[in-house]
């Protein structure tokens, strides 16, 4: 059995275990407090959530850490309960995306660990504490595109990126918009609003939002047929944007140490996609969809998408000695 933790902030974490979890060799029990993780694993833990204490003074302990805030019972819990889970099951491998503290849990019960690591300045103290302790440290991008300096280790591995569709065959909605733009559940905040007033204004172009309150159970259609995707700079979007092949804006959202405008950065400087560094103004558009209807999608190949979940799965079956059992 592998362990495999989900944090519950957006939905790119989960799409991304669940498409790893698919190319193991093992089966995986899914552990995270987010309220419905689906189908995909062979058992699910429900944890605690940690964010309900009342003291907001020490919540990274001096900053060892990054959230372990005193007098929460929720976190208290929802150690306990892992810790539990490891003792009773005594998984192979632990994944952690992302947690520095439940690494580090994991890590004190002899459990090998494999944690992901997302883009960013990461060099402060808990990070460099979880890649230290890490067995394997997998960076969902391309090492030619974007090489940190803080992650230049043997234990690291590059696999490119995670997307859900990796594969699929592409199959364009007929009715896919001009103008396709990606909210996300927690990458970026696109009202709804606003890309009805961009609708009005453009209406040369036909839009269309995908965000809370307008989901499709399957964007992939549109995906592969709209003119242009707008979009965060989310791990998971710009995977699966990649995936698709889709001439893109993105708009990096503000995240802890810079996340997704390192991200941006490298996409900007291989010429993938149109990169802005805000919301643009209304008058702003015209040129920017423009420009990205004149990118080649073939482009898009330098991302890595093909063979990724497989490679992090290869990566995390190091630790388990299954690679080398399932090789022989």
């Amino acid at each position: 059995m592998i362990g495999y933790y989900v944090h519950h902030h957006g939905s790119g974490h989960l799409h991304r275990a669940r498409a790893i979890a698919a190319e193991l060799g093992a089966p995986v029990t899914v552990l995270t407090s987010l309220p419905d993780p689906g189908t995909g694993f062979a058992d699910t833990v429900l944890l605690p959530r940690d964010d309900s204490g009342t003291d907001p003074v020490g919540t990274d302990a001096g900053g060892a850490l990054h959230w372990v805030p005193r007098g929460d019972r929720g976190l208290a819990d929802r150690m306990a309960a892992i810790a539990a889970w490891i003792a009773a099951v005594r998984p192979s491998a632990m994944v952690v995306d992302v947690s520095v503290e439940v690494a580090l849990l994991a890590r004190l019960h002899g459990v090998p660990v494999a944690t992901m690591v997302l883009p960013g300045e990461r060099v402060d103290d808990p990070h460099r504490l979880v890649h230290r302790i890490a067995d394997r440290v997998i960076a969902a991008w391309p090492r030619e595109l974007n090489d940190p300096p803080y992650l230049r280790a043997d234990d690291v591995r590059f696999v490119g990126g995670i997307s859900r569709f990796a594969g699929r065959p592409r199959v364009p909605d007929p009715q896919a918009p001009d103008v396709l733009v990606l909210a996300g559940a927690g990458g970026a905040d696109f009202a709804a609003e606003t890309v009805s007033d961009l609708a009005v204004r453009h209406g040369d172009r036909r839009w269309r939002h995908l965000g809370p309150g307008s989901w499709v159970d399957d964007p992939w259609p549109l995906l592969c047929g709209a003119g242009v995707v707008v979009a965060h700079c989310g791990q998971g979007a710009v995977a699966d944007i990649a995936a698709a092949g889709a001439r893109a804006v993105l708009i990096p959202a503000a995240r802890p140490f810079g996340e997704q405008h390192a991200t941006a950065a490298a996409i900007d400087a291989a010429g993938l996609a149109v990169v802005a560094d805000r919301w643009p103004a209304p008058e702003e558009w015209p040129d920017l969809l423009d420009r990205a209807a004149e990118l080649e999608p073939g482009r898009w190949a330098g991302w890595r998408t093909t063979g990724a979940a497989a490679r992090a799965a290869a990566a995390i079956e190091e630790l388990t000695g299954r690679r080398e059992r399932r090789a022989s």
